[in-house]
Protein backbone atom coordinates (compact mmCIF):
# COMPACT_ATOMS: atom_id res chain seq x y z
CA UNK A 1 0.00 0.00 0.00
CA UNK A 2 1.42 3.37 -1.67
CA UNK A 3 0.92 6.42 0.68
CA UNK A 4 1.82 10.32 0.10
CA UNK A 5 3.93 12.25 1.21
CA UNK A 6 1.54 14.12 3.05
CA UNK A 7 0.30 11.06 5.17
CA UNK A 8 3.90 10.12 5.50
CA UNK A 9 4.43 13.39 7.26
CA UNK A 10 1.29 13.06 9.37
CA UNK A 11 2.17 9.61 10.43
CA UNK A 12 5.80 10.92 11.34
CA UNK A 13 4.58 13.44 13.61
CA UNK A 14 1.68 11.18 14.96
CA UNK A 15 4.89 8.58 15.79
CA UNK A 16 6.88 11.38 17.56
CA UNK A 17 3.44 11.98 19.54
CA UNK A 18 3.53 8.28 20.20
CA UNK A 19 7.12 7.05 21.12
CA UNK A 20 8.22 7.21 24.56
CA UNK A 21 11.99 8.70 25.20
CA UNK A 22 12.96 6.69 27.86
CA UNK A 23 16.79 6.08 27.98
CA UNK A 24 16.27 2.49 28.66
CA UNK A 25 15.17 2.37 24.36
CA UNK A 26 17.84 4.80 23.16
CA UNK A 27 20.14 1.25 22.61
CA UNK A 28 17.28 -1.13 21.59
CA UNK A 29 15.57 1.28 18.72
CA UNK A 30 16.97 4.24 16.23
CA UNK A 31 13.81 5.78 17.02
CA UNK A 32 15.17 7.86 19.60
CA UNK A 33 17.67 9.40 18.25
CA UNK A 34 15.74 10.17 15.06
CA UNK A 35 13.36 12.16 16.85
CA UNK A 36 15.61 13.98 19.02
CA UNK A 37 17.55 15.30 15.68
CA UNK A 38 14.03 15.60 13.89
CA UNK A 39 12.73 17.84 16.95
CA UNK A 40 15.64 19.58 16.89
CA UNK A 41 15.98 20.19 13.24
CA UNK A 42 12.52 21.40 13.03
CA UNK A 43 13.29 23.99 15.41
CA UNK A 44 17.17 25.29 14.14
CA UNK A 45 16.97 24.56 10.26
CA UNK A 46 14.27 27.53 9.16
CA UNK A 47 16.22 29.67 10.78
CA UNK A 48 19.33 28.91 9.62
CA UNK A 49 18.19 28.09 5.80
CA UNK A 50 16.89 31.92 5.89
CA UNK A 51 20.24 32.92 7.51
CA UNK A 52 22.19 30.83 4.86
CA UNK A 53 20.54 31.87 1.89
CA UNK A 54 20.37 35.85 2.72
CA UNK A 55 24.38 35.66 3.62
CA UNK A 56 24.92 34.12 0.29
CA UNK A 57 22.73 36.85 -1.43
CA UNK A 58 24.07 39.58 0.76
CA UNK A 59 27.81 38.84 -0.11
CA UNK A 60 27.57 37.63 -3.90
CA UNK A 61 24.80 39.62 -4.93
CA UNK A 62 21.50 38.25 -7.32
CA UNK A 63 24.11 36.27 -9.56
CA UNK A 64 24.01 33.14 -6.94
CA UNK A 65 20.44 33.18 -6.53
CA UNK A 66 20.32 30.23 -7.43
CA UNK A 67 22.80 28.74 -5.25
CA UNK A 68 21.13 30.25 -2.55
CA UNK A 69 17.70 28.95 -3.05
CA UNK A 70 19.18 25.66 -3.36
CA UNK A 71 20.88 26.06 -0.12
CA UNK A 72 18.09 27.14 1.85
CA UNK A 73 16.15 23.75 0.37
CA UNK A 74 18.94 21.61 1.88
CA UNK A 75 18.00 22.99 5.13
CA UNK A 76 14.53 22.80 4.85
CA UNK A 77 14.29 19.27 3.76
CA UNK A 78 16.32 17.89 6.99
CA UNK A 79 13.28 17.85 8.98
CA UNK A 80 11.04 16.49 6.51
CA UNK A 81 13.30 13.75 5.62
CA UNK A 82 13.12 13.27 9.64
CA UNK A 83 9.23 12.91 9.36
CA UNK A 84 9.26 10.70 6.16
CA UNK A 85 11.66 8.64 7.59
CA UNK A 86 9.43 8.22 11.07
CA UNK A 87 6.19 8.26 8.88
CA UNK A 88 7.45 5.56 7.25
CA UNK A 89 9.01 3.34 10.00
CA UNK A 90 5.51 3.55 11.74
CA UNK A 91 3.91 1.60 9.26
CA UNK A 92 5.82 -0.88 8.97
CA UNK A 93 5.30 -4.41 10.81
CA UNK A 94 7.29 -5.60 13.58
CA UNK A 95 10.09 -8.29 12.87
CA UNK A 96 9.30 -11.66 14.39
CA UNK A 97 11.50 -10.99 17.46
CA UNK A 98 10.03 -7.43 18.35
CA UNK A 99 6.38 -9.21 17.46
CA UNK A 100 7.22 -11.70 19.90
CA UNK A 101 8.11 -9.16 22.72
CA UNK A 102 5.09 -7.25 22.05
CA UNK A 103 2.95 -9.36 22.58
CA UNK A 104 4.35 -10.52 26.09
CA UNK A 105 4.34 -7.02 27.08
CA UNK A 106 0.62 -6.85 26.00
CA UNK A 107 -0.11 -10.05 27.90
CA UNK A 108 1.79 -8.55 31.02
CA UNK A 109 0.23 -5.43 31.03
CA UNK A 110 -3.37 -7.01 30.52
CA UNK A 111 -2.67 -9.40 33.93
CA UNK A 112 -1.68 -6.08 35.41
CA UNK A 113 -4.80 -4.76 35.19
CA UNK A 114 -3.86 -2.07 32.31
CA UNK A 115 -5.73 -0.85 29.84
CA UNK A 116 -4.54 -1.56 26.72
CA UNK A 117 -6.15 -1.91 22.65
CA UNK A 118 -6.34 -5.51 21.35
CA UNK A 119 -3.64 -7.62 20.56
CA UNK A 120 -3.05 -7.46 16.92
CA UNK A 121 -1.89 -10.58 14.79
CA UNK A 122 0.03 -8.05 12.81
CA UNK A 123 1.90 -5.20 15.32
CA UNK A 124 3.34 -2.02 13.78
CA UNK A 125 5.65 -0.07 15.31
CA UNK A 126 2.88 2.42 16.15
CA UNK A 127 1.53 -0.30 18.29
CA UNK A 128 4.46 -1.14 19.86
CA UNK A 129 4.93 2.71 20.19
CA UNK A 130 1.31 3.39 22.15
CA UNK A 131 2.31 -0.20 24.20
CA UNK A 132 5.39 0.97 25.37
CA UNK A 133 4.33 4.89 26.35
CA UNK A 134 1.65 3.00 28.08
CA UNK A 135 3.93 1.02 29.97
CA UNK A 136 6.16 3.48 31.02
CA UNK A 137 3.17 5.66 31.63
CA UNK A 138 1.12 3.65 34.00
CA UNK A 139 3.59 0.74 35.12
CA UNK A 140 5.92 0.93 37.74
CA UNK A 141 9.62 1.20 37.09
CA UNK A 142 10.39 -2.21 38.94
CA UNK A 143 8.32 -3.52 36.34
CA UNK A 144 9.49 -2.30 33.15
CA UNK A 145 12.95 -2.15 34.46
CA UNK A 146 12.49 -6.25 33.99
CA UNK A 147 12.13 -5.97 30.29
CA UNK A 148 15.02 -4.10 29.28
Amino acid sequence: MSQSFTDMFRDGHDYIKAWPMQKELYSLFPECRVIAATKLSIKVMPPLAIFSAATVINYYGYELAPQAIAIGAFFISLPMQGLVWLGYRSNQSLPPALRSWYQEIHHKMELKGCKVTELKARPKYMELAHLLKIAFSELDRVFTKNWF
